[in-house]
Parts: structure tokens; sequence; C-alpha cells
């Protein structure tokens, strides 16, 4: 019979570290070699983490990437991501274990998209993330009030929640 680990034996056994920026737990598992990045200056053509979304730890703030960046569900309860395109645009999807349901094993969140993503049931989520060009903290921005006034969006009160809470 399989059972699932319970968070401290997930967090342990995967040797995670809380986020500094973004909320939750996380490791870096792979980052290939550099190429010249269109950012500008080398970036990884390719890095992967797990992360790990807990009832202590459930929202994982609202921040964008330069990079498209792919999510792969694989333990635990499901986890509701919010998308706002360079539009404006705001959109949702839910990764999880029921696609019967219409959870999905994996999402593409594009670069350029603010993103955000919250814990919906269960004690854990754990994902994986693929990003390309490779992760960078020069190519991350974790959102702000401000961001979120000069977004083109009709319902930016539906946003601010998943603001971090010093930027709020």
């Amino acid at each position: 019979m399989n059972t699932l680990p319970d968070k401290d034996q997930l967090i342990r056994s995967l040797n995670l570290q809380p986020h500094p920026k973004e909320g939750g737990y996380y490791r870096r598992t792979y980052q290939s070699g550099q190429v010249m990045s269109a950012f500008g200056g080398e970036r990884h053509l390719m890095t992967s983490i797990f992360y790990l979304l807990t009832t202590d730890h459930p929202i994982g703030f609202l921040h964008r990437n330069r990079s498209d960046i792919i999510h792969y569900f694989h333990l635990g309860g499901p986890t509701e991501y919010l998308m706002i395109s360079p539009q404006g645009e705001i959109s949702h999807a839910v990764i999880g274990p029921d696609v019967l349901a219409g959870h999905q094993l994996q999402l593409l969140v594009p670069g350029g998209y603010w993103k955000a993503s919250r814990l919906l049931g269960g004690p854990y989520s754990l994902i994986s993330e693929a990003v390309s060009p490779g992760f960078d903290y020069a190519d991350n921005q974790l959102a702000c009030r401000d961001d979120i006034s000069a977004l083109n969006v009709a319902r930016q009160e539906e946003i601010l929640p998943w603001l971090k809470p010093e930027d709020a």
C-alpha cells in the first residue's frame, strides 16, 4: 500500500528550502550549460526545480519571469494558478491529481506573464518547473501594488490577495 509522505518528510527527503522571494519551498534540481541570452548576458539553456506549497506556506506570490515556464504536477492536492497576460487578460488554471475533474498535469506560463499559485486542498502540492532560458533572478520580478495599478486589468481587486503581504 502506497501512502503519501507527510509534508516534513517530503521537505527533508527532497532537501527543500524556503523560497527567498515567492513563498513555498524549493530546490534547483537541474541546470544545463550556459548560452548567450536575448535577455542580455549568459543564461542556462534550461533549469528545473521542485516547488512545494503547504498549508503553512499556501501561496506562491504574484511574480513574472522573462522565460517560459512549464509546471508539472507530482503529489498532493491541487494548486490554482492565476495568470495575467502582458495585455492584462486574467486567467486561472488548476494543476492536480484529478484529471477527470479538469485538473491539468502540466501547465505552460509564457514568459512575460504575471503568475501566482495557491494550494487548493490537502496538506501540500508538489510540482516541478522547467524554465527556458533558465531561471535567473535578473529576469524575475515580484509584483507590488504599483505593478497591479499599472496593468490594464478590469478586476484589480481580484489580484491583490495574490501579492506578498508587505507589497499589497
